[in-house]
């Protein structure tokens, strides 16, 4: 059976180069950084060094970069502390974060009893800009906005210079959730005035299990997780150095090949949509992503002209003829509920439809765009 992974968005294959370094961390660099041997200072240097890496990617001082697990956690120490820790006592956030932001608002409104407000959205997802200052005027509560860069379902683009500036001038305190742009997107942090992201390793062909927060200088956060003084203090727990190595390898390689990965893999996603128009006339593409200068180059999310009581066969269909993809983000695949980014821009109509993120990296081939849109054919024209 054919195998196609058009689910670059739920989680990316490693790059050989980042595989090869993470076995040598594994086999060589066994060491406790927390120790003061000479195994433990190898593998403390070797953590330094990934840190120094990242910063230096991201025009930012080291110590401003802390590792976690992952973006979830990073999305959870900065909110949490924020609230608990820098008196903030209202968020302004949108409706179609994701939950790792949503959830943890949700958690921290019925805790602290936090003012939670969100900010309108157009019918493809795009926050109002009007509104957002609004909102940032309408209150003397310290404040925090906590909005995503990429959006990991519709693949929106948030101009977070433009978000910055405005938090900036209204004194406010900003969180962009960058797990899907870290490494796909140049950033420079020095010249975006944000206060905390977060990044997660596997979504730029990294290992799995690691993640960093960017904590501006001087934030006064402090941990979620307490123990040992690791992470200077701001997260508490052995550091998975092979892991972090990976990461930093992996973010190093997505630099230096962007701009070459970045028009390659932007064919494949017009080539695809240009396929879909052609074969399914009535096709749609949710939010922003159909629009090259205001969504990722990474993604695409079809809504299908199929009847609702069809629509439930076609991503087991896909699956079955060796297709990975999404309905909705990865996280939300086996949700009863469907997708809520979806669900807060799309018509009734269109939601009793399937709409199915597939999602692309440099791995990707045109044949395999060949081959999934064949099937998708014969699906359509059996659900007719």
């Amino acid at each position: 059976m054919k195998k196609v992974y058009f689910d670059s968005a739920a989680t990316t294959q490693l790059r050989d180069d980042v595989i090869t370094c993470i076995s040598e961390v594994l086999q060589t660099e066994y060491g406790n950084p927390s120790s003061t041997h000479s195994y433990g200072r190898s593998s403390k240097s070797l953590l330094e060094n990934a840190r120094k890496e990242i910063a230096k990617l991201l025009n930012v001082s080291a110590s401003e970069i802390i590792f976690t697990s992952g973006g979830t956690e990073a999305d959870n120490l900065i909110l949490n502390s924020a609230v608990r820790d820098l008196g903030v006592k209202r968020i302004i956030t949108s409706k179609i974060e994701h939950h790792a932001v949503l959830h943890t608002v949700e958690w921290l409104k019925k805790e602290y009893n936090i003012q939670v407000e969100f900010v309108n959205l157009d019918e493809c997802g795009q926050i109002d800009f009007e509104n957002l200052e609004s909102l940032l005027a309408d209150s003397s509560q310290k404040t925090l906005v906590s909005l995503m860069h990429v959006n990991n379902e519709i693949g929106n683009i948030l101009n977070l210079k433009k978000v910055a500036d405005l938090c900036k001038t209204y004194k406010t305190l900003f969180h962009s959730d960058t797990v899907q742009s870290v490494g796909h997107f140049e950033l420079d942090f020095k010249e975006i005035p944000i206060d905390f992201a977060a990044a997660a390793a596997h979504k730029f062909h990294g290992p799995k299990g690691a993640g960093f927060a960017f904590i501006r200088k001087n934030s006064g956060l402090k941990p979620l997780i307490h123990g040992g003084e690791q992470e200077r203090g701001m997260r508490a727990g052995t550091e998975a150095v092979y892991a972090i190595a990976g990461m930093a390898e992996a973010l190093k390689l997505s630099y230096r090949k962007l701009e070459k990965e970045r028009n390659y893999i932007a064919g494949i996603k017009n080539y695809f949509k240009n396929e879909l128009i052609t074969a399914f006339p009535g096709v749609k593409f949710n939010g922003n992503c159909g629009d090259n200068e205001r969504s990722t180059y990474t993604l695409l999310n079809v809504c299908l002209p199929i009847s609702e009581e069809k629509a439930m066969l076609l991503l087991f269909q896909l699956d079955l003829k060796g297709i990975a993809c999404s309905k909705g983000s990865a996280c939300q695949s086996g949700s009863e509920g469907g997708s809520h980014v979806l669900n807060e821009i799309l018509s009734d109509e269109d939601l009793g439809k399937p709409s199915i993120r597939f999602s692309f990296s440099s791995f990707n081939k045109r044949e395999e765009v060949d081959y999934v849109i064949n099937v998708l054919k014969e699906f359509v024209e059996g659900a007719m």
